[in-house]
C-alpha cells in the first residue's frame, strides 16, 4: 500500500489591504466580563450626570452667595466706622461747619458764590443767567382751552394732557 503524501504547507504572504489601525480594530477582543464593566461605568455616568449637574450650580450658588455675605459684612464694618468718628467731638464740629456752616462766635467766614464751575440741568445742558421772555400767549391758550371743553364731544379722559413722563 503505498501512503498517500501530504502536501507541503508553503507561506504565501498576502498583499496588506487594511491600515494598522483598521488591522489593530479587529484585533480587539471583548470579553462578557469587559462588556458588562463598560455598561456598568455608561450606566454610572448617565446616573451622576444630573446629580453632578446639580452640585456644581449649588456650588457656584454658595460661592455668589458668600461673596454677597462678604460684601455686606464690609458694608457694615464701614457703617460701624462711620458711627464711631461721631463720638469724636472734633469730627461733629468738622461736620457741623461743614455740612451746616456753622461757625463759632467772633469767627470771620468767607462764603463763596461763583467758585467758577459752570451749573448744567439734569441732562447736561448749560443753564443760562440771562432772564428769558416766554414766546407762549398764555391767554390764546387759555382760551383755547375753555372753547375747547365747552364746545366739544370727546370724553373727559380723551380731554387729558398728556402725563409728563410720557413726551
Amino acid at each position: 500500500m503505498s501512503r498517500r503524501q501530504r502536501p507541503t504547507k508553503v507561506a504565501v504572504a498576502l498583499p496588506q489591504m487594511e491600515s494598522p489601525a483598521e488591522h489593530w480594530l479587529r484585533n480587539i477582543r471583548l470579553s462578557g466580563f469587559a462588556f458588562t464593566v463598560l455598561s456598568l461605568i455608561v450606566l454610572a455616568v448617565i446616573v451622576l450626570a444630573p446629580s453632578l449637574h446639580i452640585l456644581i450650580e449649588q456650588q457656584q450658588q454658595i460661592a455668589e452667595l458668600r461673596a454677597a455675605v462678604d460684601e455686606k459684612e464690609q458694608s457694615v464694618k464701614d457703617l460701624e466706622d462711620d458711627v464711631a468718628r461721631w463720638d469724636d467731638p472734633a469730627y461733629i464740629v468738622s461736620q457741623a461747619r461743614d455740612r451746616l456752616v456753622y461757625v463759632y462766635p467772633g469767627d470771620l467766614t468767607y462764603l463763596v458764590i461763583d467758585d467758577g464751575a459752570t451749573v448744567t440741568t439734569d441732562d447736561g445742558q448749560p443753564i443760562s443767567d440771562e432772564i428769558q421772555t416766554t414766546r407762549v400767549d398764555w391767554m390764546q391758550s387759555m382760551l383755547s382751552s375753555l372753547f375747547t371743553a365747552g364746545l366739544t364731544d370727546a370724553t373727559a379722559a380723551e380731554l387729558e394732557s398728556p402725563k409728563q413722563g410720557d413726551k
